[in-house]
């Protein structure tokens, strides 16, 4: 039981390094992307993966990256299985990866996704990630990706990126 154990944090400190291609400061763990690592009745490691919506282009890239980290490691055999049963959420996401979307110049969700309800209410005053003032505004509930908002600090006039809460 301890080597089973022994296993599973292995599998769950490489995928710590498996980054996400789109915000690659942050790792799949980061984003709570992973559901759960465990060991099979035949010795497969088996990885859940949500990805953080269900059409995702980037899901196959995913499962193949992750895969190739364990075997790097020698932890083998590995099977990724996407595991829809429950929407990706914003909940999901580690505080260490909303300080790292942070640090990489995204604003990470304010909220919890279930006080959201269906549509996202945005508002002015979310933390600019590159000088810390609320003094921001919303410019569009739109950004680069539908995740996303893009807003304008008052302060440091800096726009930037705001990870909706979904």
């Amino acid at each position: 039981m301890q080597m089973i154990r022994h296993c599973i944090d292995q599998c769950w400190d490489v995928l710590q390094t498996v980054n996400d291609p789109e915000i690659p400061a942050l790792s799949v763990v980061d984003l709570g992307m992973i559901r759960g690592v465990e060991l099979n009745d035949q010795q497969e490691i088996i990885v859940r993966l949500t990805p953080t919506y269900s059409g995702c282009p980037a899901t196959d890239l995913l499962k193949a990256q992750i895969v190739e980290a364990l075997a790097a490691e020698d932890l083998i055999p590995a099977k990724v299985i996407v595991d829809l049963s429950e929407a990706w959420t914003t909940d999901w996401m580690s505080e260490i990866g909303k300080k790292k979307l942070q640090d990489y110049g995204i604003a990470p969700p304010e909220g919890l996704a279930h006080q959201c309800g269906t549509h996202v209410h945005l508002k002015d005053g979310v933390i600019c990630p590159q000088c810390k003032s609320r003094n921001t505004r919303l410019l569009t509930e739109f950004g680069s990706t539908a995740c996303k908002a893009l807003y304008k600090c008052r302060d440091c006039l800096e726009p930037f990126d705001y990870f909706k809460c979904i």
